[in-house]
């Protein structure tokens, strides 16, 4: 593997700061950034990309090649936490292995957009089409993880279980809804509306990126802990499944014949694990599950490995595959 893939995306700015981040809680700094703004931000990254990839659909427009990705990217968010689960359960009780599972099957969208950023250091040309496959990915591991919970576990409070309100929080919460919606906004105003807003979404987009890495450095270092009570089973998962997911991404993305640079993307969308969405849904539906162990394996592990060395290795595996 090309180690210039792994500096240069190492010494990527939105990177170093979140080493800061992991720094600062090591040697015990008192930085932090106040909790509302992590929100703000999160909340601004998802409508920027959001909205990005709207209008890049409006350009492209919806064609084969469009079809075969969204199909691709909702078959690894249902394959992906089935697999997962029966693995996880080795060592884990259903509750846990189906919240870890569900995790895992969704997407993170700060990697994804750390992704874009390293096929624009490249100079490597992507499809902004690639932001409604992230958006089809966020929800249906959750449906997923909840089924097999209701399969494989005898819980107390069937009676009270409310499939309506599962729907709700997979499709309908607050970051599933501002991407798909900020996607449609996009797609509806075309090049006016990237015109109108580029100062916002696009001037604005790499420095509100790097804070949030640098809030991710934080919190990732403070959760590192968490994962001591249960030995190296779940790291060596945090590692070794999204190299698997990633691989299986990329054989799937050649087989549909995606370009170089919407084939990394789409192997980070499945390498990515949630730990925004998946987890608000897990606490609310699988009150048994502990959300130290699904949180810690994908924010303190899963997240950083990915930035830091799966994505240069993926496109190491695109560089091969590709030529």
């Amino acid at each position: 593997m090309d180690l210039s893939l792994i500096l240069s995306n190492i010494l990527n700015p939105p990177v170093l700061f979140f080493f800061l981040g992991m720094t600062a809680v090591f040697v015990k700094s008192d930085l932090e950034i106040p909790p509302p703004i992590p929100k703000l931000f999160s909340l601004y990254l998802l409508f920027a990309i959001g909205f990005k990839g709207g209008v890049e659909l409006a350009k492209s427009g919806i064609n084969t090649e469009v079809g075969l990705t969204m199909l691709a990217a909702v078959t690894m968010a249902v394959l992906v936490p089935i697999y997962t689960f029966f693995i996880l359960r080795i060592k884990l009780d259903p509750y846990n292995a189906a919240a870890i599972a569900a995790t895992y099957g969704s997407i993170s969208a700060v990697t994804f957009i750390t992704a874009s950023s390293f096929l624009d250091e490249l100079g490597i040309a992507f499809d902004g089409y690639m932001v409604a496959a992230l958006a089809l990915m966020e929800s249906p591991a959750i449906i997923i993880g909840l089924i097999l919970v209701n399969l494989t576990a005898h819980r107390e409070d069937d009676s009270e279980f409310s499939w309506g309100e599962v729907l709700q929080e997979a499709f309908l919460n607050g970051s599933v809804f501002l991407l798909v919606g900020s996607l449609l906004i996009g797609f509806l105003s075309g090049e006016h509306g990237w015109h109108v807003l580029s100062p916002f979404t696009q001037d604005m987009f790499y420095g509100v990126l790097t804070f949030f890495l640098l809030d991710m450095g934080l919190v990732a270092a403070k959760r590192i802990k968490d994962l001591e009570k249960t030995g190296g089973f779940l790291i060596a998962f945090s590692i070794i499944i999204p190299i698997f997911n990633a691989g299986l991404g990329l054989v799937i993305a050649r087989f549909i014949n995606l370009p170089a640079g919407d084939a990394l993307l789409f192997s980070v969308l499945c390498a990515s694990a949630s730990y925004i969405a998946v987890p608000a849904a897990m606490r609310l539906t699988v009150p048994e599950a502990n959300p130290s162990l699904y949180i810690s394996t994908a924010l303190a592990v899963t997240f950083p490995f990915n930035i830091i060395v799966g994505i240069p290795l993926y496109q190491y595996g695109i560089n091969l595959l590709w030529s």
